[in-house]
């Protein structure tokens, strides 16, 4: 099990909070391609006559605009802080590089020109030098696959996993889903096992079923649980590093950066 110095867990942990902490400015846009402040606000909705015949303009309306958008940039900004941080465990704890870590593809667009689309995070297993770390993914990609339900011709030439990383998972958008379930097909074609990883236990069950039926893995937020349900088993028993005890041993200092953001948020 690797046990990261306190140098290694600072730098884990501003990771994952830089980009919470820019939720302090979050100003919202109201249709715009900028943020308003709240005289910026009031202008734009007085001098529309409907609005301001409602009292929209009203700085309690700018406040619930604020917090409703702001706590909404704190999930998607905690999910983009845990991306972050799980592309970096899996570096140091796997040896890889940013390039080995990292996964992407193309597609064709209607107009005919390539576009790229990335996942959050690649192991392949030549990439593993390491002859004892490499056996236990090789053996754990195995068991995926027999809980993914995907043929034995395909888990013989699975060479690797991708992740899609998520804090959790309560939308049921439908483009979302579409496009996660787009990602797992291209990971297929390219002999990747996809795996959406969840920090948390929220995921919406029919979401979960669906992409269950799509022979996506999903790994839940839970503590215990087998290295093929839950990321912190994963990440433990497969990674070898304890996840979990890290967002333990720095719980205060998540909660007191999260309370200060929605302080301001709620101002």
């Amino acid at each position: 099990m690797l046990k990261p110095s306190s140098d290694k867990d600072e730098e884990y942990i501003h990771l994952l909070l830089e980009p919470i902490a820019k939720c302090k400015n979050y100003q919202p846009r109201f249709g715009g391609g900028t943020g308003l402040t709240l005289s910026e606000f009031q202008r734009l909705y007085q001098a529309d006559p409907f609005y301001s015949w409602f009292g929209l303009d009203s700085p309690l309306m700018y406040s619930a605009h604020k917090a409703a958008g702001g706590i909404t940039s704190v999930y998607r900004q905690i999910g983009i802080g845990c991306q972050r941080l799980w592309q970096r465990i899996l570096m140091d704890s796997l040896g890889l590089t940013a390039e080995q870590s990292a996964w992407s593809y193309q597609i064709q667009t209607t107009t005919g020109k390539p576009r790229t689309l990335s996942l959050d995070a690649r192991i392949t297993i030549k990439d593993v030098q390491t002859p004892q770390p490499r056996q236990i993914l090789i053996d754990w990609l195995q068991d995926a696959c027999r809980t993914t339900g995907v043929s034995e011709e395909i888990s013989r030439v699975v060479k690797g996993v991708v992740f899609e990383v998520r804090q959790g998972y309560k939308s049921k958008d439908a483009k979302r889903q579409n496009a996660d379930i787009s990602n797992a097909a291209a990971a297929y074609s390219a002999a990747y096992l996809p795996v959406l990883l969840l920090l948390s236990n929220q995921i919406d069950a029919d979401v979960a079923n669906r992409y269950r039926n799509a022979r996506l893995l999903i790994l839940n937020g839970t503590i215990g649980g087998f290295a093929t349900d839950s990321t912190y088993e994963f990440c433990r028993q497969i990674i070898g590093y304890d996840l979990a005890d890290f967002f333990q041993r720095h719980s205060l200092r998540f909660k007191t950066e999260v309370e200060s953001v929605l302080a301001m948020l709620l101002q």
